[in-house]
């Protein structure tokens, strides 16, 4: 039995702004290929780096200023409030510096995994607002199989199954193996939805690839 499947990407995104700013880097284009880790977008950063600089001044003079106090209140030297104060003084500044240690590294955007390009929403030089969006990402080589099956297949289609699918952009056979059954049935159509992965590495393969999933069917058992 046949029916119509889809290759789509088991992860794909669009990473958005985290802080406002200007966009000074975009060292990746359309197509091209990424690693993990590797930096796809970078924003200006240099008042973010300036915030961080001053709050780590303050968070080390006030743990100064609290380390002093502490000594004066072992001799007896200084009210338990002021020094009570002070740790508060450290602990707010501590997480001064923390939120603008987030900002600083906020302004450089990683690919989250390994992959392509599929859309620059920004140019660079451009200002950009928190939210907004960069760079439109798929992974590759992480591929599934999406499918439509109907409802009465589920007799003996089960997770595992191997089946072959013709890709016709390829005009080629691929194995591939039934990964998953959505927990749900379309009540209108009488369909459910199937998603399978293919057995093997294959670069020819790409998002966005169609063809015809093709399943041997059991034969059913003779009537007594």
């Amino acid at each position: 039995m046949e029916v119509r499947a889809q290759v789509t990407p088991r992860y794909a995104t669009t990473l958005s702004s985290e802080i406002v700013g200007r966009i000074v880097s975009l060292p990746v284009r359309e197509g091209e290929s990424f690693v993990e880790g590797q930096e796809l977008a970078a924003i200006d950063c240099a008042s973010y780096e300036a915030r961080l600089t001053q709050a780590d001044a303050q968070t080390r003079r006030n743990e100064r200023k609290a380390q002093a106090l502490r000594l004066l209140d072992q001799r007896g030297a200084t009210g338990k409030v002021e020094l009570e104060l002070a740790e508060i003084d450290v602990a707010a500044s501590r997480a001064e510096r923390q939120l603008a240690a987030i900002d600083v590294s906020r302004c450089t955007i990683n690919a989250p995994f390994s992959g392509s390009v599929t859309g620059l929403k920004v140019k660079n030089h451009q200002y950009v607002p928190v939210g907004e969006q960069i760079i439109s990402i798929l992974s590759n080589r992480e591929l599934e199989v999406e499918m439509l099956v109907p409802s009465r297949w589920l007799a003996w289609l089960t997770t595992g199954r191997h089946f072959t699918i013709h890709i016709d952009e390829l005009d080629q056979d691929f194995p591939a193996s039934v990964t998953r059954l959505a927990a749900d049935i379309d009540p209108v159509s009488q369909s459910v939805k199937v998603f399978a992965t293919v057995t093997g590495d294959f670069p020819s393969l790409s998002p966005g690839m169609s063809g015809l999933a093709r399943f041997n069917v059991p034969e059913p058992e003779p009537a007594q």
